[in-house]
């Protein structure tokens, strides 16, 4: 399944299990826009991708020349540039958060998202990654924007973008992950969908064959992620799985079989340039480069990327483990979108009636006074 409108880190496997529809979010923006900041609506061009790019900036009504700023980078999928997920405008709300406390925010409708040009299902994570400098060339051309505090700031997939990026250019003044990728795709898609099985409505038996026939899956999926013949690859290791599951509902005398894994839909995807990039994806090498001040935040109720062994990671990998300005934040209760939840599972996001967590923009506000970015 393609999250085309929710956005999460990357496309599932279990489809069947996961799909939800999304609703709409009634909930302003904000309630100080016209006191705190004005919104300006602005198109630039990318000198390096050749993309144009549409976008929102924020930019604060206080009595001083110039601002810190700071780029928002969506996730998994074509998004909105309010980050508009199972019906939570989480950019919006957090643009309308900084920039009343006196920083330039720009958020970026995603490569083929109203203006914005470019193949979004031609694209990768470093693409990506490519247009996050884009973003943060244009913002050093604006005369409201002190050039040398400009900071960008990734949801899950968007993470990993923003970690490419900052190891490309050490102009960058700082990173904040929020539930971002910090792992290697291969080991982030085991845990990921891992989890996702254990909250799911279905038996342990049924679990267990997810589970299996997933590994398999990504396992070869890995192996043969350069290779002309990966879908002929999946098509075997499918085929000779089913083979023995089909012998196992036999034995087990089960009539009504509901456990179906989504086999087209999913070679189709895994052959795509994004899958192949992000499955031998490694944050090792890319974060060896950076050595700026980095928050990394994540509910410890997220499904989708497991708050532990990323936030180790944010931990341990920057400068090579060096790089002492890192800072990790396990916030209790939040899901991956940084809402308060009961079930924790994606189904229930468009239920969920509150907005992102106010305690996860209180740890954003302090931080950047701790880092002087905002005074």
């Amino acid at each position: 399944m393609s999250y085309t409108s929710q956005k999460f880190f990357f496309t599932l496997v279990i489809v069947c299990l996961f799909a939800f529809t999304p609703v709409a979010f009634a909930q302003p923006v904000g309630q100080q826009v016209s006191q705190a900041y004005r919104a300006d609506s602005v198109i630039f061009k990318g000198a390096q991708t050749g993309l144009t790019y549409d976008a929102t900036l924020t930019v604060p009504n206080k009595a001083t020349k110039k601002y810190p700023a700071v780029i928002l980078v969506s996730g998994t999928g074509p998004q909105d540039r309010d980050g508009t997920m199972a019906g939570h405008k989480i950019f919006a709300q957090i643009a309308d958060y900084l920039s009343a406390r006196g920083m330039v925010v720009l958020r970026v409708d995603d490569r083929g998202v109203g203006k914005s040009t470019g193949n979004y299902a031609q694209s990768t994570t470093a693409d990506f990654a490519s247009d996050v400098l884009e973003a943060f060339n244009y913002l050093r051309t604006r005369p409201e924007v002190e050039a040398g505090k400009i900071g960008i700031m990734g949801h899950s997939e968007g993470g990993a973008s923003c970690a490419i990026a900052a190891s490309r250019e050490p102009k960058i003044a700082f990173l904040i992950s929020l539930a971002g990728l910090c792992m290697n795709g291969y080991e982030s898609l085991i845990i990921q969908n891992r989890d996702l099985v254990a909250v799911a409505p279905i038996s342990d038996a049924d679990k267990q064959r997810y589970n299996t026939i997933n590994a398999l899956m990504f396992k070869t999926a890995l192996t043969y992620a350069d290779s002309a013949n990966m879908a002929d690859k999946l098509n075997e290791t499918y085929a000779s799985w089913k083979k023995k599951d089909d012998e196992y509902v036999k034995a087990q005398q089960i009539q009504f079989d509901h456990f179906r894994f989504p086999i087209y839909s999913y070679v189709n995807q895994a052959t795509g340039p994004w899958y192949r990039y992000f499955i031998k994806y490694d944050p090792a090498p890319v974060l060896a480069k950076v050595n700026i001040p980095i928050l990394a935040l994540n509910g410890d109720k997220d499904v989708m990327v497991s708050y532990k062994e990323n936030l180790d990671n944010w931990k341990k990998l920057p400068g090579r483990g060096k790089n002492k300005k890192v800072t990790t934040v396990v916030l209790p209760g939040l899901n991956h979108l940084f809402l308060p939840c009961e079930k924790c599972t994606p189904q229930e996001m468009p239920s969920i009636k509150a907005p992102f967590s106010p305690q996860a923009l209180n740890v954003i506000d302090e931080w950047l006074n701790k880092i002087n970015i905002i005074k």
